[in-house]
C-alpha cells in the first residue's frame, strides 16, 4: 500500500515570475537583470528572451483554471520586484502590484493556497546599474524596502512565504543567476559575498513575516542535492563530507543555527574566499529564524577525493547547454577538499542531471533529522524535449515515471516520520528554463511556442496533466 498523505497535504506546482509571466516591459514594469541576461542568451545561444516567456501575465485566469482542473491545493510562484518597484525602490507601480492582487485573489477564489517567493533571480536592473546589485551591501536595505511592502500588502491572504530562491545555486552559477560584469568574474570571493548579502536579506524577510503576518510561516527555498562518495574509499567519503559542508550545510546552518559551517568557513578563509562580515551581521542572521525549509530537488551529486598538488585549480559547476548527454562543461573542483563527478550508478536526463528518486527520500530523512523543521518540496521535475503530435497531444510518460518515483520516495520519508507540508513540482506550465530556453520543458501544460517564435502561447494538456489530476484526486493513493 502506498503512503497515506494527510488530508491537508498541499499538492500543487511551481513557477517563477520572469520564467513564466512575460510582459517584461508592460504596464510600467522595467527590466530585471534576468531580462538582460536572457537577451544575451538569445544573442549567443538562441534561447528565448524573457519578454514573452509563457505570457502568463495575459493568461493567468486561464492558467489558474487549469490548476483548479488538476486539483491544485497550492501554487508556488514569485513576485517580480521590478514589476512592483520598477526602479527597485521609490513609488510603487500600481498596475504591477494589481497583477499580483488579481492573481492571489484568483487563486483564493479557487481554493488554491498561494506560496509566495519574494526573490527568484530577477533583481531590478536599475539596482545593477546603480551599484552592482547583489555585489553591493546597499541591496540589503533596498530588499527590505521591497519585502516590507509585499509582505504587508498580502499579510491577510498569504500564509506561506519563501524568501530567496536557491542561494547555493546562485553561488555555483552566479553569472546565470546574477548580472556580473566581466571584470569581476574571476573574483570567486564575490560569490560568497553575494551569498552573505542574501543571508542578511533572508533574515530580514523572516523577521518581517513574523512581525506582520498573523500566523505566517517563512523559510528559504534551497536548491539541494545530497552528495554521495564515488567509492567506499575513506578519501572519497571525506570528499563527500567536505562537499556536503560547503555546498549544503553552509546554507542550512545559517538558516537554522545562525552561523556558517566551520569546516566550510575554514576552507573559504584559507583560500581567500570568505565573505566580509560586518559587526551585527551574525546577530541579525540569528534573529531571522526559519519556520520550515523549502527544497528544490532534481538530482543527487557525487564527489571524489581531489588531493592538492594534482595541478587542478578551483572551478565551479559546469553547464550542459545543448541537451545532448555528456555535453556538460565540467565539474566543480576544490583541490584538497573535493571534486564533483558523474555517478556511474545513475541514469541522467538529456542535460546530464542524475535521476535519483531515492536521493529525495535520503535528503528528507537527513535534513529532518539534522534540523527537525517541517519541509516542503517547491521544485522537482524532469526537463525534457516534449513532442507535440499533430492531434495536439503530448505523451510524456517519461515525466510521469520520474514524478511517480519521487512521490513514492517522499512517501517513504514521511512513513519514517518526516514532516512534509507540500509537493509543488517544477512546473505548473511550460516556461523559460534559466539556462536552456523553452526547448527544455517541465510543465504539466504544454505552452505552444519555440525559442524563436512565441506564436500565441496556446495551452495544451499533456498526459502528465491527467495523471497528476488523478494523483491529487486520490490524495496520492493512485500513482
Amino acid at each position: 500500500m502506498s503512503h497515506l498523505f494527510p488530508n491537508d497535504f498541499l499538492w500543487g506546482a511551481s513557477t517563477s515570475a520572469y520564467q513564466v509571466e512575460g510582459a517584461a516591459y508592460e504596464d510600467g514594469k522595467k527590466a530585471s537583470q534576468q531580462d538582460i541576461i536572457n537577451q544575451e542568451n538569445y544573442t549567443t545561444r538562441g534561447f528565448a528572451t524573457a519578454e514573452i516567456a509563457s505570457d502568463h501575465y495575459h493568461h493567468y485566469k486561464e492558467d489558474v483554471a487549469l490548476m483548479k482542473e488538476m486539483g491544485f491545493k497550492a501554487y508556488r510562484f514569485s513576485i517580480a520586484w521590478s514589476r512592483v518597484f520598477p526602479d527597485g525602490i521609490g513609488a510603487v507601480n500600481e498596475k504591477g502590484i494589481q497583477f499580483y492582487r488579481n492573481l492571489i485573489d484568483e487563486l483564493l477564489a479557487n481554493q488554491i493556497e498561494p506560496i509566495v517567493t519574494l526573490y527568484h533571480y530577477d533583481l531590478p536592473w536599475a539596482l545593477v546599474e546603480k551599484y552592482g546589485g547583489w555585489l553591493n551591501r546597499q541591496v540589503v536595505t533596498d530588499f527590505e524596502y521591497y519585502a516590507r511592502y509585499i509582505i504587508n500588502e498580502f499579510r491577510d491572504k498569504v500564509k506561506y512565504w519563501t524568501t530567496i530562491n536557491e542561494q547555493s545555486i546562485i553561488v555555483q552559477y552566479w553569472t546565470a543567476k546574477c548580472y556580473i560584469p566581466e571584470e569581476y568574474r574571476t573574483n570567486n570571493q564575490l560569490r560568497y559575498q553575494i551569498n552573505h548579502h542574501m543571508n542578511l536579506a533572508h533574515a530580514i524577510a523572516c523577521k518581517l513575516v513574523h512581525e506582520l503576518v498573523p500566523g505566517g510561516l517563512v523559510g528559504a527555498a534551497l536548491g539541494y542535492a545530497p552528495v554521495y562518495p564515488l567509492t567506499s574509499k575513506a578519501a572519497d567519503a571525506m570528499a563527500a563530507l567536505n562537499a556536503h559542508d560547503l555546498r549544503n550545510a553552509y546554507y542550512l546552518d545559517i538558516y537554522f543555527k545562525g552561523f556558517y559551517t566551520k569546516s566550510a568557513m575554514r576552507y573559504l578563509e584559507k583560500h581567500g574566499l570568505a565573505p566580509e562580515i560586518q559587526p551585527g551581521d551574525m546577530e541579525l542572521i540569528k534573529e531571522g529564524t526559519s519556520d520550515f525549509l523549502a527544497l528544490n530537488y532534481y538530482y543527487s551529486d557525487c564527489a571524489k577525493s581531489c588531493p592538492e598538488g594534482d595541478g587542478k585549480e578551483i572551478r565551479y559547476s559546469g553547464v550542459n547547454y545543448s541537451g545532448k548527454k555528456g555535453d556538460i562543461s565540467g565539474f566543480e573542483t576544490h583541490p584538497g577538499f573535493y571534486e564533483m563527478c558523474k555517478n556511474p550508478n545513475l541514469e541522467t536526463s538529456d542535460w546530464d542531471w542524475s535521476i535519483d528518486p531515492t536521493g529525495l527520500e535520503y535528503l528528507l530523512r537527513d535534513l529532518y533529522g539534522r534540523y527537525n523543521k517541517p519541509l516542503m518540496i517547491t521544485e522537482n521535475g524532469l526537463g525534457a524535449f516534449d513532442t507535440l503530435t499533430e492531434d495536439g497531444q503530448v505523451h510524456d510518460d517519461y515525466r510521469i515515471a520520474y514524478l511517480k518515483a519521487h512521490i513514492e520516495a517522499m512517501g517513504k520519508a514521511m512513513d519514517a516520520g518526516v514532516e512534509v507540508l507540500a509537493y509543488c513540482p517544477w512546473s505548473a506550465i511550460d516556461l523559460l528554463s534559466t539556462s536552456n530556453g523553452v526547448k527544455k520543458r517541465y510543465g504539466f501544460v504544454y505552452v505552444d511556442r519555440t525559442d524563436d517564435d512565441p506564436k500565441e502561447c496556446r495551452r495544451l494538456r499533456k498526459d502528465s496533466f491527467y495523471w497528476y489530476q488523478n494523483v491529487i484526486r486520490t490524495n496520492g493513493q493512485q500513482l
